[in-house]
């Protein structure tokens, strides 16, 4: 059974972190929101660089792709784009990460630019977008805290209304 991880910001951020050696969480304030089985995390996104109008997002995962869900999608968008308001959403991914950029494309990020040789191998970053009208997931699998013991598809969500902007302004 999977289940939403929020509240537990440095445990997922942790966790991202180890699959993405490129990024580092802490040096500005952030959030983040994991996806858990029994067997633990199976995958975690966190929310940094927060500017009122956008916010960067940054997707780890096992490699078993069985783990997206629509519904964990669905409480991923809403965070930037209901909870606080942010008009877009951004993606860095290392231009060598043709694995992440196929998966943006999928979710609806759209192509915005490259910052050249700026990764400390000399890769060079690409530069995504999503803008809130263009999100699909917003209106899927909608609970808003409500707690639900079990579904057809499994899962348990127990993700609160908000979730806590200690770290995020």
């Amino acid at each position: 059974m999977k289940h939403i991880l929020a509240n537990q910001d440095e445990m997922v951020a942790r966790w991202v972190a180890s699959r993405m050696p490129i990024f580092e969480f802490g040096s500005s304030p952030y959030t983040a929101l994991g996806l858990m089985t029994q067997a633990g995390i199976i995958a975690g996104v966190v929310y940094q660089n927060y500017t009122k109008i956008d916010i960067q997002m940054h997707v780890a995962s096992i490699a078993d792709k069985r783990w997206l869900n629509r519904h964990f999608l669905g409480e991923c968008f809403r965070y930037p784009f209901e909870q606080l308001g942010c008009k877009r959403v951004t993606a860095l991914i290392p231009a060598k990460n043709q694995t992440a950029e196929a998966f943006d494309k999928r979710l609806g990020f759209s192509y915005e630019g490259r910052i050249r040789q700026i990764l400390p191998d000399g890769d060079d970053l690409l530069l995504y977008g999503m803008l809130r009208e263009e999100c699909r997931f917003l209106k899927v699998g909608l609970n808003h805290g409500r707690k639900q013991h079990s579904t057809r598809d499994g899962w348990r969500h127990e993700t609160p209304s908000v979730l806590p902007s200690r770290r995020n302004p």
